[in-house]
């Protein structure tokens, strides 16, 4: 049997207006207690993009204060799950976040954005029917998913509008 890795708690505030979720933190994140902090995820560099801000440049904390100053919030779509490394397949008996608490809790949200595939489809069958909020797909920025930056840039566009 493979250890149980647990996630973080989730970075939001009153003000949250997008609520990215991944799967779960893989060993690196988990191990620096930090999201998304493999060097190759291509998260920080997305968001600083899509935000017009140098993100990856700032400390972990100054990242996060910046991500809630614009609205945005984090979190998994995974509470814990036995997993040996950090690929989403790996994922056995996973116990689910309380997204629609969440959600529910947040009075700004407009839009959640599930960071993959496994979070997208685990996050809308929790999800379902969530009320004014839109639920938006995308790429992993994970390095696991091979694609171009650019093209996961303009995936992930389709976030501006509810950032400004």
């Amino acid at each position: 049997m493979n250890a149980r890795s647990v996630g973080f708690e989730p970075v939001v505030d009153n003000h949250t207006r997008v609520l990215i979720l991944g799967s779960l933190p893989g060993d690196a994140s988990l191990k620096a207690a930090q999201y998304y902090a493999h060097p190759r995820n291509s998260f920080w560099p997305l968001m600083g993009g899509l935000l017009g801000e140098a993100l990856p440049a700032l400390s972990y904390d100054a990242r996060l204060n910046r991500l809630k100053a614009r609205g945005v919030g984090l979190w998994d779509v995974i509470a814990s799950a036995e997993r040996a490394g950090s690929l989403d397949g790996a994922i056995r008996s996973p116990e689910a976040a309380d997204l629609r608490g969440l959600a529910n809790s947040l009075p700004d949200l407009r839009a959640v954005a599930f960071n993959g595939g496994l979070a997208a489809r685990l996050g809308r069958r929790i999800l379902t029917n969530l009320q004014g909020v839109a639920l938006i797909d995308l790429p992993s920025s994970s390095p696991a998913h091979a694609r171009p930056l650019a093209e996961k840039r303009r995936a992930w566009a389709v976030l501006a509008p509810f950032l400004s």
